[in-house]
């Protein structure tokens, strides 16, 4: 029997915490509560971001043309994920997962906050923060639901299946809010909606530390004191020093916001160039595992092409939603935003239908790297779909029916639910031993390179033909798809014992 040392809090919750949130983990309230306000925020934010890039400076937007406002939007996004893979490492060797997430949060809500005042330099600095809060929030709030269950505890599934809904009735209310406020009151309105959401994310997250594992303990894997001190003082440098160059290079004239895109996506591409190098190069990764790392790559770069699709639902999307769509259902108008919030229900409502007929076909199911295929075929249909309404159409006098734009995004819901969690799930499995707590930063490397990708081929929109743009995109999306299916033989081989 093993006791906390003086002074320490219990890494486990109180015992009577087990079963009280139906049938989960109390602790399970607390991190979902949290995920449902941090997307909130973050999706709800995003949903009029790329419109208020777009909108006229005497409308309080930035002004910049579509194909602009789409990439910079992308480049966000790229950033908030190669951050969160520092993250990861940040509270596996310095914070600690609550302590990274806590911090993450206030950084978050101090970002929204900042892109409340009116200025576009406090839109820049609000966006950094947000890079920054994201990237310790979101890697680390998932390995605390894992610190919930002991590992043979079969209740761990249904856990993060309740813990994924909150994540999508986050991105479904999200975009309701800050889009009506946008959208009547003025965009600064809606990211203060998403700084007061965050907030009320983090009091409920502090409020319920009691019921989280670990919450008072350093890092899992910490530095040593003397190799942290310098860890910390690198970091702080690093940081200083960057900004410091930034700002020399951007009054020089340099560094401009085209510069500063195509940088992030380079990195974006590099990362996981040498992330993957460096796994199969490790003298502490096994034959067996080598060959398993190989149809990794495959379904990684699936991924990718996935969710280049999949992010477009908040940049050219939106876009198009706002241009022309419209914008009213059965005599209701709607701010062009709320189209977002539709992806979220799909994947509420869609979620656990899907599960039971995974459960229903038990080992008749399809193998993971078809679910995989499956999931990006219906994303680039979700594309191809808009080629329809679109053409014959040109510049901003038509309008489609809403019900277009809301079949894209059920298509793009239902690719999201079989790709994300089947890769997720894949990732855990094909990993190296030896690289096993860094699988949530492989996984945030597509993600990241999705959006690098993204925010070179969206400035094309409004370049091109809507029908050309969506069209092509579509149709790479779902020959990629049909790759990996025609692989699924040599895939099924290589994966084993995956199924």
């Amino acid at each position: 029997m093993s006791h906390a040392p003086a002074g320490t809090e219990p890494a486990q919750p109180p015992p009577g915490d087990d079963h009280a949130f139906f049938g989960q983990p109390r602790g399970l309230m607390t991190l979902s509560g949290l995920e449902v306000w941090e997307r909130f925020s973050f999706l709800g934010m995003q949903a009029i971001l790329v419109l208020f890039f777009a909108d006229k400076v005497s409308n309080d937007g930035l002004g910049m043309d579509p194909g602009t406002a789409a990439s910079v939007s992308a480049a966000y996004g790229t950033l908030v994920y190669l951050v969160s893979v520092a993250g990861g490492w940040l509270a596996d060797r310095i914070l600690g997962s609550y302590r990274a997430v806590l911090y993450g949060g206030i950084l978050i809500a101090c970002g929204h906050y900042a892109m409340a005042v009116p200025t576009a330099t406090m839109t820049w600095v609000g966006l950094g923060l947000i890079s920054a809060g994201t990237g310790l929030l979101k890697p680390n709030v998932a390995s605390m639901v894992g610190k919930l269950y002991r590992t043979e505890d079969q209740r761990r599934d249904a856990g993060f299946a309740l813990y994924y809904m909150g994540i999508n009735i986050g991105a479904f209310a999200g975009p309701l809010v800050t889009g009506w406020l946008g959208d009547h009151a003025g965009w600064h309105w809606g990211f203060s909606a998403a700084a007061f959401g965050m907030t009320l994310g983090l009091i409920q997250y502090v409020a319920g530390r009691r019921h989280l594992a670990g919450r008072k303990h350093t890092a899992e894997y910490a530095l040593a004191p003397g190799p942290m001190r310098r860890a910390v003082l690198m970091i702080v440098a690093g940081i200083v020093v960057a900004a410091l160059v930034a700002t020399a290079l951007a009054l020089a004239g340099w560094l401009t916001m085209d510069r500063f895109v195509d940088l992030l996506t380079l990195v974006s591409v590099i990362a996981p160039v040498v992330y993957f190098v460096v796994m199969f190069r490790s003298p502490r990764v096994t034959p067996e595992e080598r060959g398993r790392l190989r149809p990794y790559v495959v379904l990684f770069l699936a991924s990718v092409v996935f969710n280049f699709i999949l992010f477009q639902a908040y940049s050219t999307m939106m876009l198009l939603a706002s241009t022309n769509a419209r914008t009213e259902i059965f005599g209701f108008h709607f701010p062009a935003s709320w189209y977002a919030s539709a992806l979220g229900a799909f994947e509420v409502a869609l979620a656990p239908v899907v599960a039971a007929v995974w459960v229903r076909m038990g080992p008749r199911q399809p193998h993971v790297s078809n679910k995989i295929a499956i999931g990006v075929i219906l994303g680039g249909l979700s594309f191809l779909l808009m080629v329809i309404p679109t053409s014959g159409h040109s510049g901003e006098t038509y309008r489609m029916a809403a019900w277009w734009i809301v079949g894209s995004y059920l298509l793009l819901g239902l690719g999201d639910i079989l790709l994300e969690t089947s890769g997720m799930s894949a990732t855990t499995k094909l990993a190296p031993q030896a690289f096993a707590s860094q699988t949530m930063a492989l996984w945030f490397l597509s993600l990241a390179l999705a959006n690098g990708i993204q925010a070179q081929i969206v400035k094309l929109y409004g370049e091109v033909s809507n029908p050309a743009y969506f069209g092509v995109n579509g149709a790479i999306a779902v020959a990629a798809g049909v790759a990996v299916i025609a692989a699924a033989p040599w895939l099924k081989r290589t994966m084993h014992p995956v199924h």
